[in-house]
């Protein structure tokens, strides 16, 4: 596929809020999922993950961010309700921009 086919299914300007706190929730679980493999850890549930003063020395300002956000998951996944606001995507968002550097660390010291 092409670059330019590529760009033609770009559509960041048209994904609803709840569409992008889902995108942004599922990168955070899968790079927090990487971070407690690579320390030779299992989880048996999606919560566990998030263990992250654990696996990266996170500090509990920052992980309770992703904690919130679980929880937020866990409401539209089994209740079928998601409120999300602009500001909890952003910082969503960010935590997960920085999660991903972290875990990207552990593999090159």
């Amino acid at each position: 596929m092409s670059k330019a086919a590529l760009d033609n299914l770009a559509r960041i300007g048209q994904i609803k809020p709840e569409g992008r706190f889902t995108s942004a929730y599922n990168a955070a679980h899968a790079a927090a999922l990487a971070a407690l493999r690579w320390h030779g850890y299992r989880s048996e549930n999606r919560y566990t993950v998030f263990q992250l003063e654990h696996t990266l020395g996170w500090p509990a300002a920052r992980w309770r961010v992703l904690d919130a956000a679980h929880r937020k998951r866990n409401l539209a996944e089994y209740e079928g309700f998601l409120e999300v606001e602009e500001s909890d995507i952003a910082e969503l968002s960010e935590l997960v921009s920085d999660l991903i550097q972290d875990v990207a660390a552990l593999t090159n010291p």
